[in-house]
């Protein structure tokens, strides 16, 4: 990899776009050459929208006709990819950008007519018998591409409505999105980020990157407690808005789950990726019942920090002094050759992301918060990153780099209908990139107190990736449930049931912080993907036993577990996602899948103590 230009954005400051050097800035022109092109682009589409109603009545005459039926969807697909997220990435660089959000909110009306025009196919498909779509595909190899597209709508027939009813529910699309973005514009477009002076002297404004790097790296207490509490104030000034927000996304849950006649919304989350709801309810109590390594590390913290009072804003900081920061170049390098147990052919599509223009690495004025890899059909991921040069940051880089190449290899094997996976398959490969960075930082680790910070970031791996997830899932089950029984929703009601969920997860180590019962509100996952975060702990579980195989001994076993775990990320979305962990190696239908997390816990719990005694 050529050496970059160096750049680093001034401490205690959040810098202007402009002034970030354009390579640490995505090149969006691999999806539209330009917004004058991008408008061609929704032209098109609109028009292919508009004329997709023709095939209606037409299903039954044949293979043929339901082929360019599927065939004329995969086009529409295609493309949505690209007028989507054209100005969706544009958007995110400056979410202040009004004219930018207006394009985005002409994609978001165009896709609920796409909904309109296209809520017919299914229902007059499920009025055709499946026996005779069946023959259809045993006749004409073509069609045979979609079969388990055709099989898995038929799976879901019964939650199905007639075109009338799925014309209807069509019409809910443009409200569907209502809590998130009102969400998204509270916390990002409309939020004051509350400067603090610490004791140096030192003022800080806490945008979210400054407050997780404050979080991280301060090691006086009172400094955390004083960035913790200015940063939660502005979370519990709102707490009633954001209750009624998340209201919005219960209610809207459930009303679909009965409208499509599921037993609830976690049936209905479930159901058409063919999981059974066990899955969740069995991953939350052997989680419950696993939480003494949670407890005992947590202890162990309050111990070496010797603090008083133990708080959240007391997790995050590193145990052993080690105070390195880590230059966005050098960490690259280092991605890089972390992949080498999954060959050089995949090494070296990690380093075309690096120089191709996939990634906008740091944090800008109006920039969205957070981390993600946008899977754009058509052109290649993007990453969006808000890099601060933090172990954290380091690892989010090596995670959104492994949702990256799943993208890649899956877009790059399948056809466009299975182009797209699960989010049930997602983290899989995200953490196992993780994983596979970790194992070569603790390899190249020159000192005592690198390898306990890299040691206590395995262990922090698991406590916010499988624990912390796991209790999210456990609250936003819950709280789906209120509604489910005609349960009121407050800010008091969801503040008493979080603050008990801490209390159940953490035991007696965690101190009273009033503030911290409204953390659930600054929680995006909550109000933009419902029964989402479960998913990053089964996909931890999963990740442990796929890494079983790549660490092993015998070089057979890991070149199989190479190939199996390569074919997961090839597989994209070709079959239901506990089918193809399974092919893969991984059955998450045993406890002992879940009750094994726990027990590397301990380990290496045990293993920092050690460390940090001697």
């Amino acid at each position: 990899m050529p050496p970059l230009e160096s750049f680093r954005p001034e401490a205690g400051g959040v810098p202007t776009r402009e002034t970030i050097p354009d390579r640490y800035k995505w090149d969006l022109s691999a999806i539209c050459r330009d917004w004058d092109d991008w408008q061609q682009s929704l032209e098109t589409l609109d028009a292919a929208i508009a004329a997709f109603p023709a095939y209606q009545g037409t299903l039954a005459e044949g293979a043929a006709r339901l082929l360019e039926a599927y065939r004329a969807m995969d086009a529409m697909g295609a493309l949505s990819y690209r007028v989507w997220y054209f100005a969706s990435l544009h958007y995110d660089q400056d979410q202040r950008d009004n004219v930018v959000n207006a394009r985005r909110q002409q994609v978001q009306i165009l896709f609920a007519r796409h909904a309109q025009a296209s809520s017919w196919f299914s229902p007059e498909l499920l009025a055709i018998p499946l026996a005779t779509v069946r023959g259809w595909c045993d006749e004409h190899p073509d069609l045979a591409v979609y079969r388990f597209a055709i099989e898995s709508l038929f799976h879901e027939q019964e939650h199905v409505l007639d075109a009338a009813g799925e014309r209807l529910m069509s019409f809910a699309g443009r409200a569907n999105s209502t809590p998130s973005d009102s969400y998204a514009a509270l916390t990002t477009a409309d939020m004051k980020y509350p400067t603090v002076t610490l004791s140096s002297g030192e003022s800080v404004m806490l945008s979210y990157g400054q407050y997780r790097a404050l979080l991280e790296t301060n090691r006086v207490q009172a400094d955390r407690a004083t960035a913790y509490r200015a940063f939660h104030q502005a979370f519990a000034d709102n707490q009633n808005t954001y209750a009624a927000l998340y209201n919005g996304v219960l209610q809207r849950d459930w009303f679909h789950a009965r409208a499509r006649g599921y037993r609830s919304t976690l049936d209905a989350a479930l159901h058409g990726n063919n999981i059974p709801p066990t899955v969740v309810e069995n991953l939350i109590r052997e989680t419950r019942a696993g939480v003494a390594p949670l407890q005992r590390y947590h202890r162990l913290r309050k111990r070496v920090l010797g603090v008083p009072a133990y708080h959240l804003y007391d997790t995050s900081v590193p145990l052993a002094r080690h105070e390195a920061k880590y230059r966005y170049e050098d960490v690259g390098r280092l991605i890089v050759d972390a992949g080498a147990p999954l060959g050089i052919d995949y090494q070296a599509e990690v380093r075309r992301a690096f120089e191709g223009g996939w990634i906008d690495v740091f944090e800008n004025v109006g920039k969205r918060t957070g981390a993600y890899s946008a899977p754009v059909y058509g052109a290649h991921p993007y990453m969006l990153l808000n890099y601060n040069e933090t172990l954290d940051a380091v690892f989010t880089l090596a995670h959104e780099m492994g949702h990256s190449m799943h993208t890649l290899l899956s877009h790059q094997t399948q056809p466009f209908v299975y182009a797209g996976y699960t989010i049930f398959v997602a983290e899989v490969p995200s953490t196992l990139n993780e994983a596979l960075f970790l194992d070569l930082m603790l390899e190249r680790a020159e000192t005592a107190a690198e390898r306990a910070v890299l040691l206590q970031h395995a262990i922090d791996s698991i406590a916010s990736t499988f624990y912390t997830q796991v209790m999210f899932a456990d609250f936003e089950l819950q709280a789906h449930r209120l509604v489910e029984q005609d349960q009121p929703v407050t800010a008091d009601r969801l503040n008493a049931l979080y603050a008990q969920l801490l209390r159940d997860y953490h035991g007696d180590v965690l101190d009273d912080e009033p503030l911290s019962a409204v953390t659930w509100a600054r929680i995006p996952h909550f109000f933009n993907s419902p029964y989402y975060v479960y998913q990053y702990a089964t996909c931890f579980a999963s990740t442990a036993r796929l890494m079983q195989g790549i660490r092993a001994d015998d070089a057979a076993t890991r070149r199989d577990a190479v190939n199996r775990y390569l074919g997961l990320l090839k597989a994209g979305g070709s079959d239901y996602p506990m089918t193809l962990l399974a092919r893969a190696g991984v059955d998450l239908s045993q406890p002992d899948t879940v009750r094994a997390v726990a027990v590397e816990l301990d380990v290496l719990v045990a293993r920092l103590e050690q460390a940090l005694e001697g």
